[in-house]
């Protein structure tokens, strides 16, 4: 376990209990947040997990002597598929439902706390680390605001009372498992491609924010701002 590794997941731990604080009390107003960590998402997608998932893709294949070609971009269909199955099903319970989405709003806490544990362990097991883990990790602390942003909108009293901690216990124990007990690189691959299309589904369904609530220069901000000190960062160091 390394400092860095502590830090990032104390700083993880901090947005996901205290996001909407955070949000709310900011002098840049929510809807300009919201924005900005969208763009940030969105660039974070593009620029990092679709070339990181094709790179995985091209090792699986070698190391397994598979002639498909494209078995982790199936299971990253499998993670979109699913997890929007999910999003469709708590849009269902919200109308069925006179306060909220009922006793489904905890089957999707549950689904985001195992969300919040795969993309943690993701952090913490791969190969990055130093400035580099960081620097990728700020977007994943972004993603995790907003995630937690938009559960806190769906039904905020069960929300804070609990189901923020559920989260934030998906976050630990995807650490744990990540430095204490790595599993295989193959398996890693799995993971990753999985998550990857959950992660997709999330940040283009949740994150990019509607017309009534885009702040759009700060939107593009993120994005554009993200994506090229990305590329610098990519350029000078060999990332």
């Amino acid at each position: 376990m390394t400092f860095d590794s502590l830090a990032l997941v104390l700083v993880y731990l901090f947005v996901q209990l205290f996001a909407n604080k955070i949000i709310s009390s900011s002098a840049i107003g929510r809807f300009k947040w919201l924005s900005f960590s969208g763009g940030v998402a969105v660039s974070y997608v593009f620029v990092y997990v679709l070339p990181s998932l094709h790179k995985e893709q091209e090792g699986f294949s070698e190391t397994k002597g598979l002639t498909m070609e494209s078995e982790l971009y199936i299971l990253g269909l499998f993670g979109l598929l699913i997890f929007y199955g999910v999003h469709k099903a708590a849009e269902r319970a919200a109308r069925e439902h006179e306060q909220g989405e009922g006793h489904f709003f905890w089957i999707q806490v549950v689904f985001f706390a195992l969300y919040n544990m795969l993309i943690s362990y993701i952090i913490f097991a791969s190969d990055i680390e130093g400035i580099e883990a960081v620097f990728y990790g700020v977007a994943v602390g972004f993603h995790f605001m907003a995630v937690s942003h938009d559960m806190w909108r769906e039904d905020s009293k069960r929300y804070e009372s609990l189901g923020r901690y559920l989260l934030a216990v998906g976050i630990v124990a995807g650490w744990v498992t990540g430095v204490f007990a790595p599993l295989p690189s193959f398996v890693l691959a799995i993971v990753f491609a999985f998550i990857s299309g959950a992660m997709v589904l999330n940040v283009l369904k949740k994150e990019l924010p509607s017309e009534e609530n885009a702040h759009f220069k700060t939107f593009l901000a993120g994005s554009l701002g993200y994506t090229l000190i990305t590329l610098a960062l990519k350029y000078f160091f060999n990332w």
